[in-house]
């Protein structure tokens, strides 16, 4: 696979020196855009946006034609794996995403199966059609749902603040939660394989819930399991370097560090400069401003993103994100002025001035090209 023309990302994931901290945001494409609210409202849905590679990649690349951000990520759902094992995925305006047939018995569980990736095909065509259009400008991000997190919303049904009838089955029937999370394991090795297969330069799992659970409970449920997917991605030789991210995680680096990933993403509640003194140079680390901070005022931002900077000391392997999704109310202006910071502040900071380098270009921005790309 050849690399990027800006392959800061990549050489931060592997802890080697760049010309600039890299940057992206999660969900850096999604509903503060008013381009990205526009295409989804052609799409008609969610789903249809997500199941329309063409539509995926118009606005998998729409915050690139606004931002010089170092890297695309493919614009989808954690939960189109569950959807493809038959359990109907649906979004409720308001409410989020809604599964019509929850493994809500023994007799579900026992019927749950390792999907067939050909219904997960317009997934693989957007990552291809990605691909295409960014035209080795920047790296392409793929990501999953943690096998626990998908086990969230696979039994409760839905969305939830604390996922009691996951808490409470993991404790009562142990057997029944393995089952789900060794089956989804499976399937997210095997999604996350062909993402690389078509294009994907590296990959994140979203342990989006793993925070919730006591420490015994998070290395038994969630990290085993994540652990098993990155063993699996090696075992298929995939060369895609990997970012675990655990929400509410900051209390198991270490362990994280050891689970086989490439970075760890950090969420704003973790103390970035005790990270790095934790997990030293075994990984690269990603984050970890507060979202609400792009809520606030130019100058709060570029004073925050510099304390984060500072935090993550001159060492290589660091990659600057938020601690969690950018917010629907995000203006893109203050956006633009996170990204800007962010390069500049970290240029200074390498005592370097920014240059360009042959083959190399760290400040590319992407025109969307059309929407059949």
């Amino acid at each position: 696979m050849m690399r990027p023309r800006n392959d800061t990302l990549l050489r931060a994931l592997s802890r080697e020196p760049t010309e600039h901290v890299p940057i992206w945001l999660m969900r850096q494409a999604g509903r503060y855009l008013p381009e990205y609210n526009a295409t989804r409202a052609r799409a008609g849905s969610f789903m249809q946006l997500c199941q329309d590679p063409a539509l995926a990649t118009e606005v998998t690349l729409q915050p690139l034609a606004r931002f010089p951000l170092d890297a695309a990520i493919l614009f989808s759902d954690i939960l189109t794996i569950p959807d493809a094992m038959g359990l109907g995925l649906s979004f409720v305006e308001g409410e989020g995403p809604r599964f019509a047939r929850p493994l809500s018995d023994e007799a579900a569980v026992g019927r749950l199966a390792v999907p067939d990736l050909a219904r997960l095909a317009y997934v693989f065509d957007a990552v291809s059609a990605i691909k295409r259009a960014l035209d080795g400008s920047v790296p392409l991000l793929g990501f999953a749902g943690s096998p626990f997190t998908l086990a969230c919303y696979m039994i409760e049904g839905c969305g939830s603040a604390d996922f009691s009838r996951v808490r409470r089955l993991l404790y009562a029937r142990p057997d029944l939660l393995h089952r789900i999370l060794a089956i989804n394991a499976e399937a997210v090795a095997a999604y996350l394989a062909e993402q690389v297969r078509h294009g994907a330069d590296a990959v994140m799992i979203f342990d989006t819930w793993g925070g919730l659970l006591s420490a015994g409970a998070y290395a038994a449920f969630s990290l085993a399991y994540i652990e098993r997917v990155l063993q699996r991605l090696r075992a298929a030789g995939s060369p895609a370097p990997t970012i675990v991210f655990t929400k509410g995680g900051g209390q198991w680096l270490e362990r994280i560090a050891g689970c086989g990933c490439s970075a760890i993403g950090l969420d704003w509640m973790t103390d970035l400069a005790g990270a790095r003194a934790r997990v030293g140079a075994r990984v690269a680390l990603q984050g970890n401003l507060d979202p609400q901070v792009l809520l606030s005022t130019p100058a709060a931002i570029e004073a925050e993103a510099r304390a984060i900077l500072e935090a993550a000391g001159p060492e290589p392997g660091f990659i600057f994100n938020l601690g969690h999704g950018i917010v629907p109310e995000t203006p893109p202006e203050h956006v633009a002025t996170l990204v800007g910071c962010v390069h500049a502040l970290s240029d200074v900071r390498s005592s370097r001035k920014q240059t360009s380098v042959e083959g190399k270009s760290p400040r590319t921005r992407v025109e969307p090209r059309s929407s059949g790309t």
